[in-house]
C-alpha cells in the first residue's frame, strides 16, 4: 500500500492538473494574462503589447475562441481585456456575450493590439502582457511554465510579484510533484478508497456534455458526427466507433469554439478529452460499474499526468500521444487487465504513435485524436491477448518506465528543431 502522505500528494496533483477549461488553453492563457494586467491597470487599456513563446503562438493561431465564431489570438486578447476575470483561471472567458464580441471586433480594428514572438522565451509556455492607458500608466503580467502560473506582476514600475523560474521542463509545480512511476499509478488507481478518487468522475460529466453538444450540431470538421452518422458502413455499431465518435466530437466542439467547459489534463483540454472519453464510451458499452469506471478514469488521467511530467507542458510531440497512452491503460483495466497487461498496452502505444507532431491547436486535432484513441483500443486488445512489443523493437525497453522516458526524451529534446520548423511553416503561410 502507498503511504498516506504519498496518496495525499497524488490527489493534490490530480486536482491541480485535471481542471475545467473553456476554449483552447493557449489562447485562454493569453486572455488570462491580459485580464490580470488589465485589472492591475484599473481601466480598459489603450494599448496591449504581447510577447509570446513559439509554442503559445503555434497553439493559438488556428483555433476557435469560445462564443465568438472567430479564430486566433486577437479576439482572445481583446475579450481578456474587455470581460476577462483572472479569478476564473482557465474559464477566464466565461462572461463572453455577443455584445462583448462586437466590442472586441471594434477594439481589434482600432489597432490597439501588438503580438510578437519572444525569441528568447525562458519556457516553451511563456506569455508577457504589457498594457497602457492614455495617461501613460502601465501594468505588466507574465505567465510562465504553466497556463495559470503568474511569475511577474507590476504597475508603473512597482513590482507586485516576482517568482524565480522553478524548472526547465515546463511542469506544473516543479519540485512539488510527487515522484511517479507506472506501478505507483496502477497501485493508486486500483487501491485507493473510492470516495477519495470519485472526484475524477466530473471529467466524464463535462467531456460527455461537450461530445453531446457536437453530436447535435456542426462544430469544427464534425468528425464525431460524421463517424456516428456516416461511418456505420465502415465501423459498424461497435466500441471502436463509439470511442472515436464521442472523443472526436468533444474535440470538434472545443476546437470549433463552442462555449462549453471541458475537463483538461496537464493544461490541455484535448488531452483531458482524450484521456476521458475512450474510457467513458467503452465502460458504457461493457456495462462497467461505477467503481470500475472511476478507477479506469483515474488510471488514464494519472498515466497521462505521469508522462507529461517528463515531457513538459508544450512540445513538438502531439499531446494525443500522451493522453491516448493513458486511455489505453484505462481501457486495458476495463478489459480486466492487471499491471502486466497495462505495461504491455503502454509499450504497444509508444511503439506506434511516437513522433506524431503537434502543428498547433485547430479543428483538425480531432483527426489526430481519433488516430490516438483507435490505437489505444488496438494496443489494449493486443495486451489482453498476451502480445507486447519487445525490447528488440525500436525505442521500447523491457522496463515500461524506461520506455516512457525514451518517448518523452524524443519529444522534449530530439524534436526541438522540428518544433521550430513547424512554427516557421505556419507563420510563413
Amino acid at each position: 500500500m502507498l503511504e498516506k502522505k504519498k496518496c495525499d500528494e497524488i490527489i493534490a496533483l490530480v486536482k491541480r492538473e485535471v481542471v475545467p477549461a473553456i476554449g483552447c488553453t493557449e489562447p485562454v492563457a493569453v486572455a488570462l494574462c491580459v485580464a490580470k494586467a488589465t485589472e492591475l491597470l484599473g481601466c480598459l487599456p489603450a494599448r496591449i503589447s504581447l510577447r509570446l513563446s513559439g509554442n503559445i503562438l503555434k497553439n493559438a493561431m488556428g483555433v476557435g475562441i469560445p462564443g465568438t465564431g472567430m479564430i486566433g489570438l486577437p479576439i482572445a486578447v481583446a475579450l481578456g481585456a474587455l470581460v476577462g476575470r483572472s479569478e476564473y483561471a482557465l474559464e477566464v472567458l466565461r462572461d463572453v456575450t455577443p455584445e462583448s464580441v462586437e466590442r472586441g471586433k471594434g477594439y481589434i480594428s482600432e489597432g490597439r493590439i501588438s503580438i510578437k514572438l519572444h525569441e528568447d522565451a525562458p519556457s516553451n509556455l511563456h506569455i508577457e502582457a504589457t498594457v497602457e492607458d492614455e495617461a501613460g500608466h502601465e501594468a505588466v503580467a507574465v505567465i510562465s511554465e504553466a497556463h495559470t502560473n503568474f511569475v511577474y506582476l507590476s504597475r508603473d514600475g512597482e513590482v507586485l510579484l516576482e517568482k524565480q523560474p522553478t524548472a526547465s521542463d515546463d511542469s506544473a509545480e516543479p519540485g512539488d510533484d510527487p515522484e511517479l512511476d507506472l506501478h505507483t499509478v496502477y497501485e493508486f488507481a486500483t487501491t485507493m478508497p473510492l470516495a477519495e478518487i470519485a472526484f475524477i468522475d466530473e471529467a466524464r460529466r463535462l467531456n460527455s456534455a461537450a461530445a453531446d453538444l457536437a453530436l447535435s450540431g456542426e462544430y469544427g470538421h464534425s468528425l464525431g458526427l460524421t463517424v456516428r452518422d456516416k461511418g456505420k458502413v465502415l465501423f459498424g455499431d461497435s466500441p471502436l466507433a463509439h470511442i472515436v465518435s464521442s472523443t472526436s466530437a468533444a474535440c470538434d466542439a472545443r476546437m470549433g469554439g463552442a462555449q462549453v467547459a471541458v475537463m483538461s489534463n496537464s493544461g490541455s483540454g484535448n488531452q483531458g478529452i482524450c484521456a476521458t472519453m475512450p474510457v467513458v464510451a467503452y465502460a458504457k458499452d461493457v456495462n462497467a460499474d461505477e467503481e470500475k469506471t472511476i478507477r479506469a478514469l483515474m488510471m488514464s488521467n494519472l498515466t497521462s499526468i505521469y508522462i507529461k511530467q517528463s515531457l513538459g507542458r508544450l512540445s513538438a510531440l502531439c499531446g494525443c500521444v500522451v493522453a491516448s497512452t493513458g486511455a489505453s491503460a484505462g481501457l486495458t483495466y476495463l478489459m480486466g487487465g492487471g499491471y502486466d497487461e497495462i505495461c504491455a498496452s503502454v509499450k504497444n502505444m509508444i511503439a506506434n504513435l511516437t513522433g506524431m507532431i503537434c502543428d498547433g491547436a485547430k479543428p483538425s486535432c480531432s483527426l489526430k485524436i481519433s488516430s490516438g484513441v483507435s490505437t489505444a483500443l488496438m494496443s489494449a486488445m493486443l495486451a489482453m491477448n498476451g502480445k507486447c512489443v519487445t525490447e528488440a523493437e525500436g525505442i521500447i525497453s523491457d522496463d515500461v518506465d524506461r520506455s516512457i522516458h525514451n518517448l518523452t526524451s524524443i519529444g522534449r529534446e530530439a524534436m526541438r528543431q522540428t518544433d521550430r520548423l513547424v512554427l516557421d511553416i505556419m507563420t510563413d503561410k
